[in-house]
């Protein structure tokens, strides 16, 4: 006779953290992390939550492992051909962590987190590690590596954290808001401030209606690093 015990433990073995991992960031995806509870992913894995525990843990280690799962594999994106610039692979790297955070709207909070609480965790540590690795390439003296890597990678969250929906206190703003209505307001109220009180406001006005994020967010990138050289 099959107990209750053998079939959990049967199922355990079928049931992988890979695939678990994977249900969770389909769960945030579709509904950021408030979809996400151990009631819900047992539901859409047919499992019971003692499977989920066994596999991953609790809420927050299923959160901290779906982060660490998509950066894992966004670090891993690589330039185009053999021996890639420096600046060429600061630029691929920080672009595909931007791409990520557009496509996974609930990693920018948690990847802040990550970075802020756990500087020994993989994420903090990948992130560091793929960006710093080059600085060294780039002429900036090891005293400041530090600093440097910093700067990047500060720049890099607070950028793409910008572009994308942050979970928290969203007040005044609309969940639903087209993103072009929004800009093309904002820049129709920026022309009309009096050009003689707001002279940098009212030149700008156009540029912001024109602005693509992803070209902006590497000006930024390219800003920084022509920065870092001349710290030497």
């Amino acid at each position: 006779m099959t107990t209750p015990a053998r079939r959990a433990q049967r199922r355990n073995q079928v049931l992988s953290r890979e695939q678990i991992i994977e249900a969770a960031i389909e769960l945030l995806d579709a509904g950021g992390e408030g979809a996400l509870t151990v009631r819900a992913l047992s539901e859409r894995l047919a499992t019971g939550s003692g499977a989920i525990s066994y596999h991953v843990g609790k809420r927050d280690d299923l959160l901290d492992a779906a982060t660490e799962t998509v950066v894992t594999a966004t670090l891993a994106t690589k330039p185009a051909g053999a021996g890639a610039a420096p600046r060429d692979e600061i630029r691929v790297v920080a672009l595909a962590l931007f791409d990520a955070i557009a496509e996974h709207q609930w990693l920018a909070t948690r990847l802040t987190l990550q970075i802020v609480r756990n500087p020994v965790g993989p994420v903090t540590v990948g992130i560091f590690e793929r960006i710093g690795r080059q600085l060294g390439a780039l002429g900036v003296p090891q005293a400041s590596w530090f600093d440097a890597a910093s700067t990047l990678v500060h720049f890099i969250l607070g950028a793409v954290s910008q572009n994308a929906r942050i979970e928290g206190d969203t007040s005044g703003v609309e969940p639903d808001a087209d993103r072009e209505e929004f800009i093309d307001a904002a820049s129709a109220a920026w022309h009309e401030l009096a050009p003689d009180d707001y002279p940098f406001m009212h030149a700008i006005a156009g540029q912001m209606a024109r602005h693509d994020d992803r070209e902006q967010f590497l000006t930024g990138i390219a800003i920084v690093l022509d920065g870092l050289t001349h710290l030497g």
